[in-house]
């Protein structure tokens, strides 16, 4: 089998590791389990690094790494990966405007196109994510909505796939959008052994998890943020929109418009959020059961928060503490 062209393309301020770690991973897929069994060995991949002008690499870390060449020499890559930016987006979008051209050009020719975390900015800068599914970092999902109105940003998965459009959110996720991409050429066993080759869990699918509600309290609203106070102190307690309103001398119209405007959700499912964001630091940090944590949180239906739960999170309860608890002796 001939192996896929893969190319990485880097850029000054780039995060290292997301080009390392995916140059490694392509390069072993077909290797390193099959070394280790004593089994054939097969590269699929073949892997090069290219940068603008063939020019060596700056990386945010202050390391430099070497291009094999220039992605203008290059004639149709079967697969182009873009890393994450690692520091200073906007002076990058601005200095990368060279790039943009490349990609249409790429994407026309129905090159699979690859991007991670805030990599996405490049290819929204584009204009190749207009009307079309994409994720980014979650940390930087508000200045990504700000600046690209018409994206489908949908910043709760870790990857998404349309048409010839491949996008990962968060830092290291490279490796689940890696490992996806190796079974798409590849197929699953071999996404598979290299998967268990270099001790990594299979792709995942959600990022909300990691994210927290920190994205939602980042505005300038002080009333808004004064009712997120509120909710966060009676979270076991009962709150409905029209107490709060009260409790707030607004009408509940006007705090659903301007707590939407502020945090970009409802009243009722930030609320949601907050609720289970508390489940897991408790699940994480305590040895709690279900039980008992229901009735901290405002609930009372076990099998209905343990979906809620498992929609939210990917995991079910006992999954979720299982995989996080920081207690030692649960």
């Amino acid at each position: 089998m001939t192996p896929a062209n893969v190319v990485v393309y880097g850029f000054d301020r780039a995060l290292s590791s997301a080009i390392t770690g995916v140059v490694d991973l392509f390069a072993q897929a077909g290797v390193t389990w099959q070394a280790i069994h004593g089994q054939s060995v097969e590269p699929v991949f073949s892997v090069q690094l290219l940068s603008a002008g063939g020019s060596d690499i700056r990386c945010a870390n202050g390391i430099t790494l070497k291009a094999d060449g220039a992605l203008t020499a290059h004639t149709k890559p079967d697969l182009l990966l873009i890393p994450s930016i690692g520091s200073q987006i906007d002076q990058v979008l601005a200095t990368e405007r060279s790039l943009y051209p490349l990609l249409r050009h790429f994407h026309t020719a129905q090159v699979d196109i690859a991007a991670n975390c805030t990599g996405v900015f490049l290819l929204a800068q584009a204009g190749l994510l207009d009307q079309k599914a994409a994720t980014t970092h979650w940390g930087f999902a508000s200045t990504f909505e700000q600046k690209y109105p018409g994206v489908d940003l949908q910043s709760e998965k870790l990857h998404t796939c349309q048409e010839n459009i491949f996008c990962a959110g968060g830092g290291m996720a490279w490796f689940d959008l890696a490992l996806l991409l190796i079974e798409r050429y590849a197929g699953a066993q071999v996404a598979r052994q290299t998967a268990k080759a270099h001790v990594l869990d299979l792709p995942r699918y959600n990022q909300s998890l990691y994210a927290g509600s920190r994205r939602q309290i980042m505005h300038q609203d002080s009333l808004v943020r004064e009712i997120q106070n509120h909710m966060a102190r009676q979270l076991a307690g009962l709150i409905s929109l029209e107490r709060v309103a009260s409790h707030f001398n607004v009408t509940p119209r006007t705090l659903t418009r301007r707590f939407k405007a502020a945090t970009g959700m409802s009243p009722g499912r930030y609320l949601q959020q907050l609720r289970i964001d508390h489940a897991r630091k408790l699940l994480e940090t305590s040895r709690c059961t279900l039980d008992s944590l229901l009735p901290q949180i405002g609930y009372e239906d076990a099998s209905s928060f343990s979906r809620l739960f498992k929609r939210h999170t990917g995991y079910s309860v006992s999954q979720y503490r299982a995989k996080f608890s920081r207690d030692e002796n649960l």
